[in-house]
């Protein structure tokens, strides 16, 4: 054993000794490698046990690529090194051809000579547009697979669901999925548009990558998921012409029209067999029936198949004899022409089946599994997947991943046009389907999060199937592929007036949007939320939505508002004499006024909110609150009182089992046992609370841990270890999009690097943590941003932008009532002093 750990030791030195000579941070490392910033780190202190082959591969590559790059910015262009892309994660995302996929010639060389003429010099964009069911999509598909081996790095695919029942997916959304593509792990991945762009460029970059953009709805979807560096190719398909993009970004555009006569008879001819050949005059006025059009061209041709003794002329004639039809001839709609072939294909169906694609179409995620096909049917499981594998015969859904399926957003609008003419029945389909996302919600939530379960609200199994989940990996899975759907889900249960199970479904999910940074999301759901509890008159759901929602104004900086927020809520509750909830608004209104700088507030809020809590009989909250008035102390250096407070905080939370707090209270802990002086406990509550967040995949709570062992390490002097905590709590906070705690990271960084003895990395690192902290009015950070930046210039014999520094760091820590104030006062005093002399 002793031999394995030091030889991890031994290449964890080395990596950590090549990754300084490139001049790489770890966050910088991991973006290159797609690994997470603390597997970097765990190798770094030989944590790790035998890093595998590839692991060992990918971090050999990436920093053998950096030496690279340097080289020839000092020496000109040069070969690229055998070798430099290996280890690299090459994503393979393009889905299947269409079968039988016919014509296009001309426009699949255009597409192919673009490629050609830039000759990997350039970024290429295709805008591929035209009306829908033209075959967009499956012209892209098609040419992608033709021409994948030009881009040997690989190939990204994303539906963006321009024109779904849904709303579009939002251009984050889609950099988190290609991240992940390209091996970023979703730890890493951070909350901010703006960041996920950069690391997509920066994996793109030198590499030779098709990026497929399929159903987008404008360009400002799309301009964030352009790769950025020349090699890669993008196309785009879209109803929308997209000027912008072409205008801006330099796309070409490629119109498709309808298929001509020949080519749409060709796919008859492949779909039907011989039966073209024997009747070709009536093939080709089939294909005018169907506008040319691919899309409805298959739907026809599967009819024709499910009747074979049926020749092609009678066919013909039948669908000639539909009124909807000769209204469509005559005014040329398209829509309407796909609209009529559907109605074709569904005649060939028993009742049963159009009764179920009809109530397929009101669900409104991108896609569904047999789960929530059965609810929306009212079957058993085995029946909806039966259901499923029939209408996808029918071309009427496809299949979108393994035991999800998807509708063209047409055959969509149609099915839910059949199923309006029975209101009775979409509104049970509607109710059932609500039902169903609520119980499975909330039984991913107890898989996922179980501690957490006594606080949630309870949710009636329905009748229909419901999914089990082995473990809590398995429910954040489920949680996180239906993370889009329960948006849609929440506002239908508002539409068709289930108020309750919209408010009920939202605090059901709100601990996994919250601790998974998922704030879009967030804010949308509790937006319909709130929207159901004033329209059920539910004064207290609508509190309850602006409580929650504060969380991500506190997270993003957004503090006036926040407080705003939570005062109206504050009322509601008084207004219901709800004192649970009143209880919940003064803590986080004490939160809020600690975030502020204004401690002597938050004190009272907390102590009020104690009192409540005592009140009511609310041991968890108590224990909680007891944390936070230990919190207050220690930033106002009353070390003793803080202990006190934590000490009855741990007691309260280890009785009840309360890891979240257990975790975070022994984090204060370390905290207070370190300005005490006491490393060697503080290391030991710092290093258990770690352990805690981590389990508990608590981002927020292993950033704020994370801080503080960074300051631990420095006093210490251990400063490689110092830069690991800080780089990590840095790559955590920018996921989560927690600015404070971003601030406090980059300003133990900048301590760091003055301790190192590098003025310019430290005043780059604290005017950094000086622009977050002023954007957000987080106080304690400005002043010590403030006295890192005077320190950087005093010791770059700048003392007069030392004084400056000083000055503001001096009045800020004093507004506080810190203990940090004193120190900086006596610094200025002495430069003042020397300057006299």
């Amino acid at each position: 054993m002793t031999d394995i750990a030091d030889h991890n030791r031994g290449f964890g030195r080395e990596l950590r000794s090549l990754r300084g000579a490139a001049g790489l941070t770890q966050e910088e490392l991991a973006q290159r490698t797609g690994m997470s910033v603390r597997a970097i780190s765990d190798i770094e202190r030989g944590r790790t046990r035998r890093p595998q082959r590839e692991t060992r591969r990918r971090l050999s590559a990436a920093l053998a690529r950096q030496d690279s790059q340097a080289h020839r910015t000092e020496s000109g262009p040069g070969p690229r090194p055998e070798g430099a892309g290996a280890g690299r994660v090459v994503p393979r995302e393009l889905p299947a051809t269409v079968r039988h996929f016919t014509g296009r010639a001309a426009e699949l060389a255009q597409l192919s000579g673009r490629v050609a003429s830039a000759a990997g010099h350039a970024v290429v964009i295709t805008a591929l547009g035209g009306t829908a069911g033209v075959g967009k999509t499956a012209l892209a598909i098609q040419w992608a697979h033709t021409v994948s081996d030009e881009f040997p790095d690989g190939q990204l695919y994303v539906n963006l669901r321009g024109y779904d029942p849904a709303d579009p997916m939002t251009p984050a959304d889609a950099l988190g999925g290609f991240l992940r593509s390209l091996g970023t792990a979703g730890a890493d991945i951070p909350a901010d548009l703006d960041q996920r762009a950069a690391i997509y460029r920066s994996l793109l970059a030198g590499r030779r990558v098709l990026v497929v953009l399929d159903n987008a709805s404008s360009a400002e979807q799309v301009r964030p998921l352009l790769p950025g560096t020349p090699g890669s190719h993008a196309v785009v398909t879209s109803r929308d012409s997209l000027p912008g993009l072409v205008a801006r970004d330099g796309a070409e555009r490629l119109e498709l029209d309808r298929l001509p006569v020949e080519d749409a008879v060709q796919i008859l001819r492949a779909l039907i067999g011989g039966r073209v050949d024997g009747d070709p005059q009536s093939a080709a006025v089939l294909a005018r029936q169907c506008s040319c059009l691919p899309l409805a061209l298959r739907v026809a041709a599967e009819l024709a198949v499910a009747r074979p003794a049926v020749p092609l002329a009678d066919l013909v004639t039948e669908l000639a004899g539909e009124q909807r039809l000769e209204l469509l001839d005559a005014g040329g709609d398209a829509r309407t022409s796909i609209r009529a072939v559907f109605s074709w294909s569904c005649r060939n169906l028993d009742a049963a089946a159009v009764r179920a694609f009809g109530l397929l179409g009101l669900h409104p995620g991108p896609d569904l599994d047999s789960h929530a096909a059965a609810a929306l049917i009212d079957t058993t499981l085995e029946r909806a997947a039966a259901t499923l594998d029939e209408l996808t015969r029918a071309h009427l859904v496809q299949p979108a991943a393994l035991g999800r399926y998807g509708m063209h957003d047409l055959l969509g609008a149609y099915a839910r046009e059949l199923a309006s003419a029975n209101t009775a029945d979409v509104d049970a389909a509607t109710s059932r389907l609500v039902s169903y996302y609520r119980f499975a919600a909330a039984a991913a939530m107890d898989a996922f999060l179980p501690a957490g379960r006594p606080l949630r609200p309870r949710a009636r199994r329905p009748r229909t199937p419901v999914p089990s989940f082995a473990d809590s990996a398995a429910a954040r899975q489920w949680l996180d592929q239906h993370r889009v759907t329960l948006v849609p889900v929440i506002a239908d249960a508002t539409d068709c007036g289930k108020f309750g199970d919209a408010t009920s479904l939202a605090a059901t999910v709100f601990r996994y949007l919250e601790s998974g940074g998922y704030h879009e999301e967030l804010l949308a759901i509790y937006d319909h939320a709130q929207r159901a509890a004033q329209l059920a008159g539910d004064v207290i759901g609508q509190a309850e939505a602006l409580n929650n929602i504060t969380v991500v104004d506190m997270r993003q900086g957004r503090y006036e508002q926040a407080v705003s927020r939570l005062g109206c809520a504050l009322e509601l509750y008084r207004e219901r004499d709800h004192l649970p909830g009143q209880t919940k608004v003064l803590g986080n209104l004490g939160i809020m006024a600690l975030l502020q700088g204004r401690y002597q507030q938050s004190v009272r809020y907390q102590r009020q909110a104690l009192d409540l809590y005592r009140s009511v009989g609310d041991r968890a909250g108590e224990a909680r609150t007891l944390n936070n008035l230990g919190l207050i102390e220690l930033r106002l250096g009353r070390y003793g009182l803080a202990e006190g407070y934590l000490n009855r905080a741990l007691a309260r939370a280890l009785n009840l089992g309360q890891q979240t707090t257990i975790g975070h209270v022994n984090a204060n802990l370390g905290a207070v046992m370190f300005r005490q002086g006491r490393a060697p406990e503080a290391a030991e509550r710092l290093q258990h609370a770690l352990a805690i967040v981590r389990e508990l995949r608590d981002p927020n709570g292993e950033t704020y841990v994370l801080c503080n062992l960074g300051d631990l390490d420095l006093s210490e002097r251990r400063f490689r270890q110092a830069a690991d905590d800080y780089e990590l709590a840095v790559a955590l906070a920018r996921r989560t999009g927690n600015r404070a705690y971003e601030a406090n990271a980059l300003n133990g960084l900048g301590d760091l690097q003055l301790a190192l003895g590098d003025h310019d990395r430290a005043r780059a690192r604290h005017t950094a943590a000086l622009g977050l902290a002023d954007q957000i009015g987080e106080k304690y950070e400005q002043a010590r941003a403030h006295d890192g930046l005077a320190s950087g210039c005093h010791a770059a014999g700048d003392d007069g932008g030392a004084g400056d520094h000083w000055r503001a760091a001096a009045a800020l820590f004093t507004e506080l009532g810190a203990p940090e104030a004193s120190v900086v006062r006596t610094r200025l005093r002495r430069l003042t002093q020397a300057g006299q002399q």
